[in-house]
C-alpha cells in the first residue's frame, strides 16, 4: 500500500499515491480500514457499493462515508476493495469479515471523513489524495 500519515494536530491525515484513479479509491479505503482496525484483516463476505457524485472529491467522500457507515452499523471490517470508476459513477466490491474485538481492536476510532483540505490531483506519476479522517 502506498499511503503515508501526515502530521495533524487532532485528526488522522493520510496521503495516498497510486498510478490509477481506481487504485486511488481502493487504497484510500484500505488506509481507512488499516487506521481503524490494523493490518490483520481478511474474509470473504461480499458487499457492493454503487454511487454517483458531481465531482471526484465528492465521490471519494461519499464512498468512504458509506464504507465507514457499513463498518460501524453492520460490524464489518473490509480487507479487499475493488473499485471501478466510470466518469463520476463508482462501483465497488468489498470483501471482509465481521468485527472481532479480539482481532480488530488495535486501531483508532474514525468518526467521519472530512471535506476539509480534501484534494485529488493527477500528474504524470499518477494520482494523489490528501484526506482527513475525523477521530
Amino acid at each position: 500500500m502506498s499511503f503515508e500519515e501526515i502530521s495533524h494536530t487532532a485528526d488522522v491525515k493520510i496521503r495516498v499515491h497510486t498510478l490509477t484513479l481506481n487504485a486511488l479509491f481502493s487504497e484510500t479505503c484500505d488506509a481507512l480500514m488499516q487506521v481503524m482496525y490494523g493490518k490483520s484483516r481478511e474474509g470473504s463476505i461480499r458487499k457492493v457499493v454503487d454511487l454517483d457524485a458531481e465531482n471526484l472529491e465528492d465521490l471519494l467522500l461519499d464512498f468512504l462515508s458509506e464504507v465507514l457507515f457499513v463498518s460501524e452499523v453492520e460490524g464489518f471490517v473490509f480487507s479487499n476493495v475493488k473499485v471501478k470508476i466510470n466518469g463520476l459513477h463508482l462501483h465497488a466490491v468489498l470483501l471482509g469479515e465481521k468485527f472481532s474485538q479480539k482481532k480488530h481492536s488495535g486501531g483508532t476510532e474514525v468518526k467521519g471523513i472530512s471535506y476539509s483540505g480534501l484534494s485529488i490531483s493527477h500528474n504524470a506519476n499518477g494520482y494523489i489524495v490528501d484526506i482527513l479522517f475525523d477521530v
